[in-house]
């Protein structure tokens, strides 16, 4: 600090404008001029900005939390920097309406405290209500139905899609996770068609949801296939609908500002909520979600607990299924499912019921094989066994992963070059806009931070001046046919939203003009003037991010040339996760190995309240 009467802090500090300005905000509602209060204050800051709920006092700067420079105070010990703001006029108790909450060890600023607690109470009290299902020959019934023999359930022989309806049919709130291809969306499906079946006179209002434009796309037009593929009863059927849209739109959103048209006074008219992509949900939407709810809905979350968190502050979906740890199901619901389904379950004595009996995990890959190197690198990324990946990655029994040597700066267009010249990205610039699109969506490539030599925004630079250079695209400005771009901003208005990606083609239509065209599903398409877009990059490259939800045929996942925070094992299991058939990835063995040793665990009191018995305030 240059001044700890001020609590002005050094300009050395490694805080940003905004982290700086909390932190003397604080210090002046303290009024006793401490500058460990102004130092909490912006340490907090900064920590929500890095996606944690709150700052946890015990924690150690390995845990995530940047250790003291010398242009900062000493970092209290936990104890007394703990003292300190208990007797602080800016910080209250669990209940209280203060800038800052300290529970416990955790502090908090109030609007994400208020979140927490909301969510934590919402989901006790769906897991404390078990919806049951009052006619249980009517759910077998249902299950034979919907639910035939399945032959080819894995190696374990126990149907876990079966198992997660059961879970979603017995209970207000269930989770079904599990990795690409694991068939979350056609077990969703089924669990609607079976919740129908309970009460076919009086079919369930349900909303189908995600947390972005593309994510609700793909979850529609899988409940289409999906219905196409069961051959359901027409009433069944008609039942299950076929529109989804964003949590934003769902809730209806206010322009501008914080709120939204449904929540706890004027909840959502609906009985059955479904939520795809989960993994990107952060505590704050989560909470207006869960807060939206009618008495009695049901909650379904459908998500990848082992994909990266949201962008936003949160890991709700890891916490929630308290990630990195096993927990058995309890006797009594492994006999219900056997009687309702036939699957016998293994059970714990000592699991009691609770959320350990709502959360089940796909097992079996309908994607990758036995064989698959894909499949396989995933599972030693997941598992942080950077030994094994390593000998994945270089080709040890494995034909659909090729590893390549980062190079400097100068050489990367030629990697590039003959990545682009492997799998024919060069975009088209004639034909059906809805088969361009579908072609092009079948590579990309994947980059990890968006700025840098090997960050987006230069790779997409990069990859245009190659293709001009080959003479595949024209033009010298920004606009030309073939262009691929992605929105990175919602425009209700236009029905676009962030991730969605289209391409510029000569419309004959238009006379020719240049239109940019988006799947509009069904195979069909929508075009808009250029100029008329919401805000929008090239799509050559894209960040892992940014790739969340989608899956590609091809990809090259383009690796740093130095070791850096967002490079996390998570982050390596979601961008190897987005390729079908294969993989490239360029990068260093030691940044490689030192990305799964990072396990990204943000900062809350979530999975405590929800696993380790934390209390709830009434």
């Amino acid at each position: 600090m240059k001044n700890e009467a001020s609590g002005v802090l050094s300009p050395r500090s490694r805080f940003s404008p905004l982290d700086e300005a909390f932190g003397r905000f604080i210090h002046r509602i303290d009024g006793r001029g401490a500058p460990e209060l102004t130092l909490a204050a912006a340490w907090l800051s900064r920590s929500r900005a890095e996606g944690h709920i709150c700052l946890d006092l015990e924690a150690t700067p390995e845990d995530g939390l940047p250790a003291a420079g010398e242009a900062l105070p000493p970092r209290p010990e936990a104890e007394r920097w703990k003292a300190l703001l208990e007797t602080s006029p800016a910080v209250g108790s669990p209940g209280d309406r203060l800038p800052l909450i300290l529970d416990g060890t955790r502090l908090y600023l109030f609007r994400y405290w208020a979140y927490e607690h909301a969510v934590v109470r919402t989901l006790k009290t769906l897991a404390a209500d078990a919806a049951g299902v009052p006619d249980g020959a009517r759910l077998r019934a249902a299950f034979d139905c919907i639910f035939p023999p399945d032959g080819d359930v894995g190696a374990e022989r126990i149907d876990w899609q079966k198992v997660a309806a059961f879970a979603a049919a017995r209970h207000r709130f269930a989770v079904v996770s599990g990795g690409p291809g694991t068939g979350k969306t056609f077990t969703v499906a089924r669990i609607l068609a079976l919740l129908v079946a309970q009460d076919p006179g009086r079919p369930p209002a349900i909303a189908l949801a995600a947390p972005t434009g593309k994510a609700a796309a793909r979850l529609q037009e899988a409940i289409r296939e999906a219905k196409a593929t069961l051959a359901l009863p027409p009433a069944l059927g008609a039942a299950i609908p076929e529109t989804a849209s964003t949590l934003h739109r769902l809730l209806q959103s206010r322009p501008g500002t914080p709120y939204f048209r449904y929540h706890a006074d004027r909840p959502l008219p609906a009985d059955i909520v479904v939520v795809d992509e989960a993994s990107m949900v952060d505590l704050a939407l989560f909470a207006k979600l869960t807060g939206a709810l009618r008495p009695h809905a049901r909650l379904i979350l459908l998500g990848d607990k082992n994909q990266l968190a949201s962008v936003e502050a949160g890991a709700v979906l890891g916490d929630i299924c308290d990630t990195g740890r096993d927990h058995g199901y309890s006797r009594a619901f492994a006999e219900a499912c056997r009687r309702a389904t036939g699957e016998r379950i293994p059970a714990e004595d000592t699991a009691s019921p609770g959320l350990s009996d709502r959360i089940v995990s796909l097992r079996k890959s309908y994607r990758f094989g036995e064989t698959s190197g894909i499949g396989a690198l995933s599972r030693a990324v997941n598992a942080g066994d950077a030994s094994r990946a390593g000998a994945i990655v270089r080709g040890e029994g494995s034909g659909d992963i090729a590893w390549r040597d980062l190079p400097p700066p100068e050489a990367l267009p030629r990697l590039l070059a003959a990545w682009i010249a492997a799998h024919d990205v060069a975009p088209p610039t004639a034909g059906d806009p809805a088969e361009l699109l579908e072609r092009f969506g079948r590579a990309r490539i994947l980059c990890a931070p968006r700025e840098g030599p090997y960050g987006v925004r230069h790779v997409n630079l990069l990859a245009e001046r190659f293709l001009r250079e080959e003479g595949r695209i024209g033009g010298g400005g920004p606009w030309y046919a073939g262009r691929p771009v992605m929105v990175t901003k919602n425009d209700y208005g236009l029905g676009l939203f962030n991730g969605d990606i289209g391409m510029a083609l000569a419309d004959p239509e238009h006379r020719g003009d240049l239109r940019v065209f988006f799947p509009a599903g069904g195979g069909k398409v929508r075009s808009f003037p250029p100029l008329r877009l919401p805000e929008h990059e090239a799509a050559y490259a894209m960040t892992v991010h940014k790739s969340q939800g989608s899956e590609f045929d091809d990809v090259l996942f383009l690796m740093p040339d130095r070791d850096v925070p967002v490079l996390t094992r998570q982050l390596v299991y979601t961008a190897v996760t987005r390729a079908r058939r294969t993989l490239w990835i360029a990068g260093r063995e030691e940044i490689f190995a030192a990305a799964l040793s990072r396990h990204l665990k943000r900062a809350s009191g979530l999975r405590d309240a929800l696993w380790g018995g934390g209390t709830v305030c009434a």
